[in-house]
């Protein structure tokens, strides 16, 4: 089982995003307010997703960094009701891996978090795949 923290100052949205996850087969391990406290989360449990109100990562850029270094395999979830492209590009920039659009649908939440996750693994799979095959062969 997938384990997640949800990362919102709304306490709604909060509550609303661990429904939707924890009925879709997550282990919401954490759900706070800040990145700081969420933070002490991430230490604990290690999760392999994070989702992040998008008010958060502007006030508290560096969360992102700090994820990206410290647990680089977790996928992170921008969560807004505002998408540009111009936020898209720069939160891909900083290492966000998908985006979830407030007010939430069960069904698209669930749908992108396992599109992202696919397609991460057939990213790894395709580079496991390919350092094999550059691999010098072995001696008998």
């Amino acid at each position: 089982m997938l384990k997640a923290v949800v990362i919102d100052p709304s306490a709604v949205a909060r509550g609303l995003l661990n429904t939707v996850l924890l009925d879709g087969g997550y282990d919401v391990v954490g759900a706070t307010h800040t990145c700081a406290s969420a933070m002490v989360q991430l230490i604990k449990h290690h999760p392999h997703i994070v989702c992040i109100a998008r008010e958060q990562i502007e006030k508290e850029g560096d969360a992102i960094r700090e994820i990206r270094a410290n647990w680089p395999k977790t996928l992170i979830f921008m969560v807004s009701s505002e998408m540009d492209a111009a936020t898209i590009q720069a939160a891909h920039a900083m290492g966000v891996s998908g985006f979830i659009v407030k007010p939430f649908k069960a069904d698209t939440v669930l749908n992108t978090i396992r599109n992202v996750v696919i397609a991460m693994v057939k990213r790894q799979r395709a580079a496991m795949e390919k350092a094999a095959s550059e691999a010098p062969p072995a001696a008998d």
